[in-house]
């Protein structure tokens, strides 16, 4: 039995456990996505969540808000960006959320890995990382590409200690939606998970998919069948989405179990409503989580981020929600809240 193997029986145990915790109390994140770094070493074409010239958040900055995260109770924190691996201090800060006991992520395009930083990021005591290939060459969509990013697959195959998860995307402005299949089977070949995501436009929502699309969808779901890729594959949400469904949910608990944790240390409910509520990590406090848990989004019958459909799951038979927060309506005030990265 290999280390990566070991380690994934013992993140097994501690999913359940953060699950059985989630069950019980309803007044912490689940999943945190911080930001330690706005720049990207690509250009996606489809990304708005990146620019090419912001600096590293400084390493001590970052240390003081997993401290804060760990207060709230929060039981993953995953780092993305941006490129988190652009940050010269990724290690301590993922080796700070360890010590804390919480589940430590990272989703990187997987570009600047090495042996040595695969190696740097065992010894920090990463958990789960996400490296996202978009087709089987770099087109002018996207440069994350089998064709670059094999070796790295390799790499990690052969060093990783940690859950390794390898996604697609499906959507408008992918030119070949088969390559997602490839993609998957050949991360299922090397004992990595291959998952795809529903691609959605610059308010988190849905693209609808073609006949095409829908058959490599369900091709590649058949390949997730264990931990993070089942609870994807099982994601009743995600599935209406790819059979252009509306989701009649009205349950998402982002700005509550799912916080989006950006840059300048503000609290957002995900990456497409950047500015709402938009309150420093420092002053959220569970009176905000409660309420953003009671808070109905209009954006949710379409949305497709499926990080918060799926800590939303447990939340999914509870609770009403009272309040309302339309992003629509907010977008067409004369000064909108909404603050929106240009790629």
């Amino acid at each position: 039995m290999n280390r990566r193997t070991i380690h994934s029986l013992g993140l097994k145990l501690r999913v359940t456990r953060l699950i059985a915790k989630g069950l019980v109390s309803r007044d912490h994140p689940v999943l945190v996505h911080m930001i330690p770094t706005r720049r990207c070493n690509l250009s996606c074409r489809y990304c708005n969540e990146y620019d090419s010239t912001s600096p590293p958040v400084p390493v001590k900055e970052l240390l003081r808000r997993v401290d804060l995260l760990a207060k709230l109770g929060t039981s993953i924190i995953t780092q993305s960006g941006g490129e988190p691996l652009l940050h010269p201090n990724l290690e301590e800060v993922i080796a700070r959320v360890r010590g804390h006991g919480i589940v430590a992520g990272l989703i990187t395009n997987g570009y600047l890995l090495t042996a040595k930083r695969i190696k740097q990021l065992n010894k920090a005591g990463l958990d789960h990382l996400q490296m996202s290939i978009d087709n089987v060459m770099p087109d002018d969509i996207s440069k994350k590409s089998l064709k670059v990013l094999n070796k790295k697959l390799e790499l990690l195959a052969e060093y990783a200690e940690f859950q390794v998860n390898v996604n697609s995307v499906l959507g408008a402005g992918i030119a070949n939606p088969e390559d997602a299949a490839v993609v998957a089977r050949r991360a299922v070949e090397l004992g990595f998970m291959g998952t795809v995501g529903v691609i959605h436009d610059g308010f988190g929502q849905l693209r609808a998919l073609n006949a095409t699309q829908r058959k490599v969808f369900d091709e590649i779901s058949s390949l997730a069948t264990h931990s993070f890729g089942r609870i994807n594959r099982l994601n009743p949400y995600q599935r209406n989405l790819v059979e252009g469904k509306p989701n009649d949910w009205w349950v998402c608990r982002a700005g509550a179990r799912y916080l989006y944790l950006c840059e300048d240390g503000l609290v957002h409910y995900c990456s497409q409503q950047r500015g709402a509520p938009g309150i420093p990590l420092e002053n959220y406090t569970v009176e905000n989580i409660r309420r953003e848990y009671r808070t109905r989004k209009t954006c949710a019958p379409y949305c497709t981020i499926s990080c918060v459909h799926q800590v939303s799951i447990m939340d999914r038979w509870r609770d009403p929600q009272p309040l309302l927060y339309d992003p629509a309506a907010l977008s067409e005030a004369a000064d909108p809240p909404l603050v929106r990265i240009q790629s």
